[in-house]
């Protein structure tokens, strides 16, 4: 915009100086012509009066000189005049003015070569100066060219402020800022372009919109049960190989099979219709259950039998969470059924760090079956022993011992480098574990949990940035750059966020090293919150990312009218890509719906170099993995 305003100001006075330089130009050269014109009129008087001379001297009457050479001398304007004949002065004549810078004129007559005139004549430009008159034409017309060109400055700059308009709108197109280029609408000139600039932009908002809901069908088609409009086996398959790695699971927590016994006898009574609602009753119920539990996977597994997998909860929760998953499943069962009595069972699995994904989905099965051999409506959990006495923290402990961290801060930033596709690391990104009193580190899917319901998250948080800053002023005007993950409960702490505000202020020269890092599941689903914040953040120079995209069926319209710069895809969609094209065709979809001049596409949890290779040909710009570099502690 300033560029385009500096534009049309230099346009402007250049228009307006070629108009003066044009007049000025016209005015000298009127004056050339006119010192030319007077020159002549007094040269054709010097001519006149060599004439005259010529005349007289042929007749050889030159004696009454007297009688005819005043008048004519005083008609021709000559200040003074002498005739010589030889060295004895003939005639002179004075005029009643005095001469002021004179003009010399000498004559000398060809028929008498001893008779010589000298005149003194006045300088013709002076001479004949123009009278008042002239002077007020000229005055009056140099009034009337100033206000016309006046005018026509005006109605100049009103055209290009129009061209202002439309440089200011595509300055904001090039920007990818849309919506601010259709609501910069101007009635300026000229106005057809405003005019086809804002229909493009209208059939270019309705496109993305259609895109959007294209990308959103294909996804869902991809990893969606039609029926229930939950997700597929292929996406809780993918959700559960995302949880784990070569080493086995990278949490604890449960596994639960729903199997829902006679369908078909439910079928029969209830019709194509009934049996639709019944089961639309049961998912949307479960799924206010399990709204309280932030890492839950919920899905359906077969015609008949629903997957439920709950990290980072304890035994006793689990256990908590089975049964009133039977009781919740009884209640809804449809009236005046004969299979009332015998309707569902549920088969639990705890799982710890470590544990084998196919082991812990035998032990679920077997589980389901040791509940359905009970007969009625129940629930049963595979029994593994004595669980780790770390997941089996009680919350009071677990306030103690993050207090007692955070008191000595024993809290340690790992760094884990992000990779683009030449090799170079863009960033790192910053993972936080506790340490305990006897030196080992607690992973922060383990903590994290107990700190968003104790309610230190924020200073947990709070206290790794500082770090990071710390770290980048130590580093100088290196060109390290770090990412920090933040909780919604963080975001939405006004003291946090006051406090936040003002170390970047402080450190404004830093803000572009950074970067803020939110959940997708709070991105989509509390955007009008976290939206105005966000933005706080981006207006400090540092840069916003949003984490684990994929992980949900949501619509990806939130990412750019958030803003973001950097989106990362979920580990799930990562796990094993080169041999899952439905994956590929989700990630496909979903680059083809960002605008990826603006926004990087980070993959998480690479492990493996062929899923490495299929995402670059994907065009995924960059990766981080255990493949490039576990995550190393910042000194």
């Amino acid at each position: 915009m300033e560029l385009t305003r500096l534009l049309t100001i230099r346009l402007s006075r250049f228009w307006l100086l070629s108009l003066t330089l044009t007049l000025a130009v016209g005015l000298v050269v009127a004056a050339m012509a006119y010192s030319q014109l007077t020159y002549r009129f007094q040269q054709h008087n010097i001519t006149a009066i060599e004439q005259a001379f010529n005349r007289h001297v042929h007749r050889q009457d030159m004696d009454d000189a007297n009688l005819w050479l005043p008048d004519l001398l005083k008609a021709t304007d000559t200040l003074q005049a002498r005739v010589w004949n030889g060295q004895e002065l003939v005639y002179e004549y004075h005029s009643a003015e005095s001469p002021d810078l004179p003009r010399v004129i000498d004559i000398q007559l060809p028929q008498q070569p001893n008779l010589r005139v000298q005149l003194l004549m006045p300088q013709p430009l002076w001479r004949y100066l123009p009278n008042r008159y002239e002077v007020g034409v000229l005055l009056l017309g140099l009034l009337c060219f100033g206000v016309i060109t006046r005018r026509g400055y005006l109605w100049y700059r009103e055209q290009l402020v129009g061209l202002e308009t439309i440089g200011e709108r595509c300055h904001l197109i090039l920007k990818g800022r849309f919506e601010q280029a259709r609501g910069r609408y101007s009635k300026g000139h000229p106005r057809f372009i405003n005019r086809a600039i804002s229909l493009l932009l209208d059939e270019l908002v309705e496109a993305k919109k259609d895109r959007a809901r294209f990308d959103t069908f294909i996804r869902s088609n991809t990893f969606l049960d039609h029926e229930t409009h939950i997700g597929n086996r292929l996406f809780f398959d993918s959700r559960l190989d995302a949880l784990s790695s070569h080493s086995g699971m990278m949490s604890h927590g449960v596994l639960m099979l729903l199997e829902f016994e006679e369908l078909d006898q439910l079928h029969s009574e209830l019709g194509d219709h009934g049996l639709k609602e019944y089961l639309t009753l049961n998912v949307e119920h479960m799924r206010r259950l399990l709204q309280s539990q932030a890492n839950s996977v919920f899905a359906r597994r077969s015609y008949s039998q629903f997957a439920i997998l709950v990290t980072q909860i304890n035994l006793a929760e689990a256990e908590q969470l089975g049964s009133r998953l039977v009781k919740l499943c009884a209640s809804l069962a449809p009236p005046g059924s004969s299979a009332n009595q015998s309707l569902c069972h549920l088969g639990c699995a705890y799982f710890k760090l470590g544990d084998e994904q196919q082991q812990i989905v035998e032990e679920a099965e077997m589980a389901l079956r040791a509940a359905q051999m009970q007969g009625s409506n129940n629930w049963f959990m595979y029994d593994k022993g004595a669980v780790d006495q770390e997941f089996a923290r009680g919350s009071v402990r677990w306030r103690t011992f993050l207090e007692m961290a955070l008191t000595d801060k024993r809290f340690v930033a790992f760094a884990q480098p992000v990779i683009d596709v030449d090799g170079i690391v863009q960033q790192r990104e910053i993972f936080t574990r506790a340490r305990e009193t006897n030196g080992n580190l607690v992973r922060a899917t383990l903590f994290l949990p107990m700190a968003i319901k104790c309610g230190l998250i924020a200073p947990i948080e709070q206290l790794i940035v500082e770090k990071v800053i710390q770290h980048l002023l130590v580093a100088g005007s290196g060109d390290e750059q770090y990412s920090v993950n933040l909780s919604f409960e963080t975001l939405m702490n006004n003291d946090f966020f006051r406090w936040l505000k003002r170390i970047m202020l402080e450190h404004r020269d830093l803000m572009p090293r950074l970067t803020v890092e939110v959940d997708e599941a709070f991105a989509s689903r509390e955007l009008a919150a976290l939206s105005p914040r966000l933005q706080s953040i981006k207006m400090m120079g540092a840069r916003i990312a949003v984490d684990h995209v994929g992980q949900e069926l949501v619509s990806t319209q939130y990412i750019v009218e958030v803003g973001f710069n950097i989106v990362k895809l979920h580990r799930s969609l990562v796990k094993q890509i080169h041999l899952r094209p439905e994956n590929q065709l989700y990630i496909r979809s979903l680059l083809g719906s960002l605008p990826l001049a603006d926004i990087s596409v980070v993959a998480e949890g690479v492990e493996l170099l062929e899923e490495w290779q299929t995402l670059k040909i994907l065009g995924v710009g960059a990766a981080q993995g255990a493949l490039f570099s576990e995550p190393v502690a910042v000194e």
